[in-house]
């Protein structure tokens, strides 16, 4: 048997069917907040999104603090992690969260071997 989608005891259509008053009610504190403080960044980013949906296109936005909402889901959003767009898919688990949580902006350190005498034990180690 599938699974069935709920967020908040409500199904992904009826979730697409509420207003933004109505969503906000369901959502986090923090992220009501930001919705009713919509800045002007973030109304731009609606109306691209409303363009973008007509011809199923890739958003890219730098507003990593949007929060991700019901009329979203099953878009491709390409967000700038600080030196590239990553793109993603969103996804009805994402609702509620805000799109920087899933474009990480800082990678794994990977550390190549030492160099030629960068601590005081490698001067003990062959050159070659």
């Amino acid at each position: 048997m599938p699974r069935i989608f709920s967020f908040r005891g409500k199904t992904l259509e009826e979730l697409q069917k509420l207003s933004m008053d109505e969503y906000a009610k369901l959502i986090n504190a923090r992220e009501r907040r930001a919705l009713k403080r919509m800045s002007f960044g973030y109304k731009q980013l609606i109306e691209k999104v409303e363009e973008a949906k007509k011809g199923n296109k890739l958003v890219k936005t730098q507003l990593r603090e949007a929060v991700i909402l019901p009329s979203w889901v099953g878009m491709r959003f390409g967000v700038h992690d600080g030196k590239e767009f990553k793109e993603m898919v969103i996804a009805p688990e994402m609702l509620g969260h805000r799109l920087g949580e899933f474009a990480f902006s800082t990678k794994r350190v990977v550390h190549s071997a030492p160099g030629i005498r960068a601590t005081r034990g490698s001067k003990f180690l062959a050159v070659k």
